[in-house]
């Protein structure tokens, strides 16, 4: 513990969040950690503990299982957390059929969930509940930036790609929503797929002049590594979790070039993620991700509630949760009406850094950006 309180502490304002509670924490995670998503999730689980250890604080207590990316099994964690282990709060889920099946049952309950990734557009817009907390995006957000920044660039005639679940159809509908060129094609694929030489046909036979497409994970790894070998030469381009750090190194230099989005990267200058990122390295001995980072700031936006309110005190709690006032490794941070972020959003581009893959950023696509959906939203 003394190692992790060595440097960054004024960054992180720890003295609220290692301030004793009034009422102990218990925080119920349920994330992926095992199958082909497993790298999402143990970042995520890593970013959110270390986050609770440079905090110090005693009162907390964090449960974490695996859902396996399954949503039937998540379900289960959830209700056996919420009655058997008397969480206050749920966190972790990274995919978004696993959030619609959990969320809106969980704060039916009256507890509060804090999503560390996934933002399916019913939990932003008509189905917002006043204890979903959306700390990361809502899906369309970073696919958006990169429709603008196709458009920015004069690109014509782009083909998309993503999975055949919410946050697929999500991110293809919000890089149309900011694109205005012609599509060569649209091709949903299935969930966990591994081979995509049908596809890679599809786009070597489409006349596209760009590749958008969003496979996180291991799909992603696979699908560009076939592409690179496929010899097809069309640049690729996706949202932050097509290059995520989690996936770089498997990906190989096949990746160096790619243009993607995010509302955060390593080297964004401010003094909480300089404090982030080196802590990160010291504990874990590699560069965070995109996951890395959302789940920290989720679990500083916890600790910066409950060194302000009550965690039994629902009423107080919310609000304190709803003025965000925690230092983000993104910089500014604020919620919109429908408890989801208003946030800057970048263009990076993979690069090597020594011999490691990593990002950089290269243009800022959109300032201070709110989701489509929060006009839907009852919430006020």
């Amino acid at each position: 513990m003394k190692n992790f309180l060595k440097t960054g502490l004024l960054a992180l304002s720890l003295t609220a969040a290692s301030a004793a509670f009034a009422e102990p924490v218990k925080i119920g995670m349920i994330t992926t950690l095992s199958g082909g998503g497993a790298g999402l999730g143990v970042d995520a689980r890593d970013g959110f503990d270390l986050a609770i250890k440079l905090a110090g604080n005693k009162d907390v207590t964090v449960v974490t299982e695996d859902d396996a990316m399954k949503p039937e099994l998540a379900v289960q964690i959830a209700d056996k957390m919420i009655q058997s282990e008397k969480v206050d709060i749920l966190t972790g889920i990274i995919w978004s059929n696993l959030a619609m099946a959990v969320v809106p049952n969980a704060v039916a309950q009256g507890k509060f969930y804090l999503s560390v990734n996934a933002g399916p557009s019913p939990l932003a817009g008509a189905k917002c509940n006043e204890n979903y907390f959306n700390v990361a995006y809502q899906n369309d957000n970073f696919h958006e930036a990169m429709g603008e920044y196709a458009t920015q660039q004069g690109m014509k005639k782009v083909f998309i790609m993503a999975p055949n679940y919410p946050a697929g159809t999500d991110s293809l509908s919000g890089f149309k929503r900011f694109y205005k060129g012609d599509l060569a094609g649209e091709v949903y694929t299935k969930l966990g797929q591994t081979d995509y030489a049908a596809e890679i046909a599809q786009i070597r036979d489409s006349g596209a002049d760009s590749v958008f497409f969003f496979l996180p994970g291991g799909m992603g790894i696979a699908f560009v590594k076939q592409y690179a070998q496929s010899g097809v030469d069309i640049p690729l381009m996706g949202p932050g979790f097509s290059f995520s750090q989690d996936v770089l190194g498997a990906i190989g230099d096949a990746a160096l070039g790619a243009k993607n989005s995010g509302s955060w990267s390593h080297d964004l200058d401010n003094p909480a993620n300089k404090t982030f990122v080196e802590e990160f390295q010291k504990a874990y001995g590699r560069l965070p991700s995109t996951y890395a980072a959302q789940a920290y700031d989720t679990a500083n936006l916890i600790l910066s509630a409950a060194a302000k309110a009550d965690v039994k005190d629902a009423d107080a709690f919310r609000a304190a949760l709803k003025s965000a006032d925690f230092k983000s490794v993104r910089g500014k941070f604020k919620f919109n009406t429908n408890n989801h972020p208003i946030q800057d959003l970048y263009v990076r581009e993979v690069v090597k850094e020594g011999d490691v893959l990593t990002n950089k950023i290269i243009a800022t696509a959109f300032t201070d950006h709110a989701d489509a959906y929060a006009k839907d939203c009852p919430l006020k």
